[in-house]
């Protein structure tokens, strides 16, 4: 059975189910008001009326499903698919080819194209007044559309259906396929009547499963939030996410430095990471920028503080393995809930549905969040123009709440002439760039800290290295050194003042 989060919302306002959708219309819809629920076959439209009427019944309130369009068993296999039942749910149901039945029914069964459409309604409003139910679906308008042999008569029925909806103080929703999707709102006579209009959409991109998405077009008296929010539907219901508003999201903390557990590498950041700031770390393939971040999980853990890993471009196993290899326990702290670390596929999640798991892991208790990497975040958005936009309002987001955030972009190239493929440079509070040189005829790794806005930082380039064992080293300035960014670097010293391994230090 779904559930709403909030139980003491005033009487005036119906919260829908939907905890999300309450969200975004500031706690639910108003009552005694008539809504129209729009969206393509498959958007889940009957699944949210079902959320709304169990809502309803959850709050003790009565309730009353008319459907023109499904039979009691097809609804009963929705609801069945979602774990629900029926029972305690009044129906009245059109589409079986039987008489009226008795009376003392609770379902009465008659078959819509035999009737006109003045002897529909007055049906309609003749069950109203039977059960006086204080929410309604009414599934679906096209129907009794389809009944109606003027726009003028169709209106007016309409007109008269939401006065008599009006004087039982119900609140409904009309369920409507999208005619054109083309032009928003397809159908003008219903878009006049009703107070609110909430548009669901179904989109099938080239390859990974279906998204969907809702927006709220018109809600009269309430002030709620624009344009489109993801959602999903999965065993228990739709569960919607708000589109993310960092403005929205403020908490107080302490301004501090975050450190790495090494050393070396907190000099070279001038102390460590600042709370409420994020960290670029960007490089070609194989420089160990995801090291860095376990450097820091496991450092941020030993403080017993959490940290919420995300990683696109390789499994949650061969992540792990690769840190105890180097000497990372990052699977002790993974047992004790102080690290999660979550596999994404691109090609399976949305955006919102993503930004929805960082609140969430926020909400319990995340100080670090990683996003490793950006370019299989850039895989899962619907328009790369977007990318820059929603970074922003979720860097902002995490740093309003004192999290440090680190984001990882792979770089397209080995050595020389590096590109990336979306610039978010200037989005970081701190980047630091890794990046492959050749010396005494061997490929060795540089990382340097090209800016940080919330402190000093070490100018210097330092050597890398990743050691079996030993996890990550840095090594002394290399100053000695000329051309070391270009790749093709020019040795001005002596032959041992390249880093060498300091005791297994």
């Amino acid at each position: 059975m779904p559930n709403s989060r909030n139980d003491s919302v005033p009487k005036e306002i119906s919260p829908t189910g939907l905890a999300g959708l309450d969200s975004i219309i500031c706690g639910g819809l108003p009552s005694n008001c008539f809504y129209l629920v729009q969206g393509d076959p498959g958007s889940g439209k009957t699944t949210l009326a079902l959320q709304f009427l169990f809502e309803g019944r959850r709050r003790g309130e009565s309730v009353l499903y008319i459907t023109l369009s499904e039979t009691r068993e097809e609804l009963e296999r929705v609801a069945a698919s979602h774990g629900w039942s029926l029972e305690g749910i009044p129906l009245l149901e059109f589409s079986a080819i039987e008489s009226l039945l008795q009376p003392e029914s609770q379902t009465t069964v008659f078959h819509a194209s035999e009737m006109e459409l003045g002897k529909v309604s007055q049906l309609l409003r003749d069950e109203v007044r039977k059960h006086r139910p204080q929410r309604v679906v009414f599934d679906s308008l096209s129907e009794f559309r389809l009944l109606a042999e003027t726009p003028l008569r169709y209106r007016r029925q309409l007109l008269n259906l939401k006065q008599e909806m009006a004087r039982q103080g119900a609140t409904v929703l009309l369920l409507d396929d999208k005619m054109d999707s083309n032009r928003i709102g397809s159908d003008p006579h219903v878009l006049s009547l009703t107070h609110g209009v909430v548009e669901m959409e179904q989109l099938s991109p080239d390859y990974g499963k279906s998204r969907r998405r809702l927006r709220v077009l018109k809600m009269r008296g309430v002030r709620f939030s624009e344009g489109y929010h993801d959602y999903i539907i999965e065993t228990g219901g739709i569960r919607v996410f708000p589109r993310l508003i960092a403005a929205e999201h403020r908490a107080a903390f302490r301004h501090e430095s975050v450190g790495s557990g090494s050393a070396q590498l907190d000099e070279l950041l001038g102390g460590g990471l600042d709370r409420g700031t994020t960290t670029l770390i960007m490089g070609p393939a194989g420089t160990g920028k995801s090291t860095l971040t376990l450097q820091y999980a496991c450092s941020v853990a030993e403080r017993g503080e959490k940290c919420l890993l995300f990683t696109f471009d390789e499994t949650r196993e061969t992540m792990l393995r690769r840190a105890d290899a180097l000497g990372l326990d990052i699977g002790k702290h993974i047992r004790t809930g102080l690290v999660e670390v979550q596999q994404v596929d691109p090609a399976e999640i949305s955006p919102g549905e993503f930004a929805g798991r960082i609140q969430e892991g926020v909400h319990q208790g995340a100080r670090l969040v990683v996003i490793d990497t950006l370019n299989g975040y850039l895989n899962a958005m619907p328009g790369e123009q977007y990318l820059a936009n929603q970074l922003h309002e979720l860097s902002a987001y995490l740093n309003q709440q004192g999290v440090v955030t680190i984001f990882t972009l792979t770089q397209h190239g080995l050595v020389a002439a590096l590109d990336a493929p979306v610039d978010i440079s200037y989005l970081a509070d701190t980047v630091v760039s890794i990046r492959f040189f050749e010396a005494g005829g061997a490929v060795k790794k540089a990382i340097s800290v090209v800016k940080k806005r919330s402190g000093r930082h070490e100018q210097t380039i330092r050597e890398f290295a990743l050691e079996t064992g030993y996890g990550l080293r840095i090594g002394e300035p290399l100053t000695d050194f000329q051309g070391v960014l270009s790749g093709s670097p020019s040795f001005r010293g002596k032959e041992d003042q390249i880093m060498r391994r300091h005791d297994g230090k």
